[in-house]
């Protein structure tokens, strides 16, 4: 399994590399990551142990009554496809469970790559923004760079501190930003990392808007127009997107979605996809 590079312009939401394969994973997600009992999660789980609702056939036993059972952190929770990478790629198909001595490590690796993963997504989302073609050189070398760590070994990958690489990206991820913002008319508005937890917000005028970061819990954004706002690491759980114009919001995932709520008049940007959960 090799990644599908930026080459072809097309959103990381179509790259199979890019999005959770979870027939081609050991449910890493499901073993290597804690949680802590909560709205999110129906029981504590340290890291390292298997969910008690994971499968010997490494599958989800309530996979389809996750929200009702109280797992609904589950299913806003996207590795990037970095579960099957380390799966597949840097293990060699070597499972956890038939080759125990290999647990310790991928579960070391699995939250590095995701990170990396991660990093990927954003790069390749940029590199199909024209807006942004000032960067677009800068970042295919970043892109190339990440992508050659993810092909690493675990003794590579195991310690390997992913900060300075997200800190260098996220400069061209800021350029990639206000290049793609400035050709909105207008002042837009600067939410960055603000604490906007259930904020009425409901019809804002959000063009543009840098909402990096930013804490949307059960804010009201019904009918609000976030065309090209960027929404980086925006915090949406529960977040009223109810009659929303997400359409070219940059760096928007499927997880955050699946973290809102909307209906069949939210806008959302191709080839994201409407959560089944949305009424």
């Amino acid at each position: 399994m090799s990644h599908t590079t930026a080459s072809a312009a097309s959103h990381p939401a179509s790259h199979p590399a890019l999005h959770a394969d979870c027939a081609n994973c050991f449910a890493l997600c499901c073993v290597a990551l804690p949680f802590a009992k909560s709205t999110d999660f129906a029981v504590n789980k340290s890291a390292g142990t298997p969910c008690k609702n994971l499968r010997q056939d490494f599958r989800c036993g309530i996979h389809t009554e996750l929200r009702d059972k109280g797992f609904q952190g589950c299913t806003v929770f996207d590795c990037f496809g970095a579960g099957q990478q380390v799966s597949q790629v840097t293990f060699g198909g070597r499972d956890w469970r038939t080759h125990p001595g290999t647990a310790g490590q991928m579960f070391e690796v699995f939250p590095v790559m995701r990170q990396l993963h991660e990093l990927l997504f954003y790069v390749t989302e940029a590199l199909t923004l024209p807006d942004a073609r000032p960067v677009h050189a800068e970042l295919r070398l970043a892109l190339a760079e990440t992508e050659a760590l993810t092909r690493a070994d675990a003794e590579t990958l195991a310690p390997f501190d992913v900060g300075a690489l997200r800190q260098g990206i996220n400069a061209l991820l800021l350029k990639t930003s206000e290049l793609v913002r400035a050709k909105v008319p207008g002042r837009t508005k600067n939410h960055r990392g603000a604490d906007l937890m259930g904020a009425r917000l409901s019809g804002a005028d959000l063009r543009g808007a840098n909402l990096r970061g930013a804490y949307l819990i059960a804010a009201d954004l019904s009918r609000a127009d976030l065309r090209t706002a960027d929404l980086i690491g925006a915090d949406l759980r529960d977040t009223n997107l109810r009659g929303a114009d997400l359409r070219g919001a940059i760096f928007l995932t499927q997880p955050q979605l699946n973290a809102a709520q909307g209906n069949t008049t939210t806008r959302i940007p191709t080839p994201l996809t409407r959560p089944t959960h949305w009424t």
